[in-house]
């Protein structure tokens, strides 16, 4: 048969996912693949209801549902400091995967080089070879992700057209600050350049820390393309309802790379998503309770394991140091993906390896997510506290 194309073998599938067959082959608890065990707000629910019954069925306006784009307006003017236009400034996608890679195949030519912070979410790499950008990897350096500002403009200089920006950052939990996102925003501004956000767990932080929507800034929303789902803030992962917004003239080029690789988003999905877009200040306060709730039971449970850990600023992930592990006869020679598949089938709990996140050679770090609910959280702890037998370090 015909050879395949050259990119397809310049990255695999999706580890993350991989994980999540792997964990339910074994009967494992998935804390791998980030998506809540619970239901969405019951008025998104009776909402759909409506929608399967009375519609609508049929195709709506490719770029996104007027009413859908009228709510979704309404809601991001806060966080965006300004009002934008439902109908030049906003393309509603088919989650926020395809958002990610409709930004980059509108700015993006062949050749062209983008920044991407390392540890990434695992589809960032994939978007560039596919887009056909030349990745720069700049590192968010371990315990506290910090970054060295020098080298973003160096990348600049050398011609990046973009920073992709994941904020707050899966997998590591970092909130940028207003500082570095102004001192990132300066230097977008300065060199011409686009800063393309991932913003989709916005409303999944913790105080003192809060999210700051990087086209807010002064002389920044002509600069920056806003990446954004619906799934993590309403628990509708599977409705795969995202957006893009930014300037006209990117949005014009969206609209018609969005147009012909999906068409449109699900139109009765749009319609009971409306109810979501129009909940209060109250539904995120309730949202960021629960989810504090969450890190602090799960964090506290991996200190009396005596799992070494960082402490999430936002989003449901928290990265676990397994080096004293890999550092033991049995494990010897292991790779992170080998220790989680091991701990899939002995200990009975899944998790993602760091190396599927990181540019540089990462071994000792996983990925938990504790989008679950008490009792699992609880069973899950269970499980990894036999972990304890293996080095005898109890919290």
């Amino acid at each position: 048969m015909p050879g395949l194309s050259d990119r397809v073998g310049t990255f695999t599938d999706s580890v993350i996912r991989r994980m999540t067959r792997i964990s339910n082959k074994y009967g494992a608890i998935n804390l791998s693949q980030g998506f809540p065990d619970f239901d969405p707000p019951k008025e998104i629910l009776d909402a759909l209801e409506t929608a399967a019954h009375k519609g609508p069925h049929q195709y709506a306006v490719t770029f996104g549902a007027r009413n859908f784009r009228e709510a979704l307006a309404k809601k991001v003017r806060k966080s965006m400091g300004r009002e934008i236009d439902p109908d030049t400034e906003i393309v509603v996608t088919c989650g926020s995967t395809e958002a990610m890679m409709c930004a980059m195949m509108t700015i993006v030519n062949p050749g062209d080089k983008v920044m991407v912070f390392s540890p990434f979410y695992e589809n960032y790499g994939a978007d560039a070879i596919l887009s056909g950008a030349e990745p720069i990897y700049i590192p968010l350096v371990p315990p506290e992700y910090d970054f060295d500002i020098k080298l973003i403009e160096k990348g600049f200089e050398e011609g990046a057209k973009a920073l992709i920006l994941c904020n707050p950052s899966n997998p590591t939990g970092k909130v940028f600050t207003q500082e570095e996102l102004t001192a990132i925003g300066d230097l977008a501004i300065k060199y011409d350049a686009f800063v393309v956000t991932d913003e989709v767990y916005e409303h999944i932080v913790y105080k003192p820390y809060e999210h700051i929507c990087m086209a807010s800034l002064p002389g920044m929303f002509e600069h920056t393309i806003t990446c954004n789902s619906l799934s993590k803030t309403y628990s509708i992962t599977g409705w795969r309802l995202g957006y893009v917004i930014g300037p006209e003239e990117v949005i014009e080029g969206a609209r018609k790379v969005h147009d012909f690789l999906t068409v449109g988003a699900a139109a009765p999905l749009q319609e009971a998503a409306v109810t979501g877009l129009n909940f209060g200040e109250e539904y995120y306060e309730e949202l960021r309770r629960i989810y504090t709730e969450k890190r602090d039971f799960f964090i506290e449970g991996l200190d009396r394991i005596g799992l070494k850990h960082n402490v999430p600023q936002g989003t449901y992930f928290v990265m676990v140091d397994i080096s004293e592990f890999l550092e033991l006869p049995q494990f010897k020679g292991f790779s992170d993906l080998e220790f989680c598949e091991w701990m899939i089938k002995e200990i009975g709990v899944a998790a993602v390896p760091g190396s599927s996140f990181f540019h540089e050679d990462i071994n000792h770090l996983i990925r938990f997510h504790f989008a679950r609910g008490r009792e699992i959280l609880e069973e899950a702890l269970k499980r990894l506290a036999k972990l304890e037998s293996l080095t005898g370090s109890a919290g």
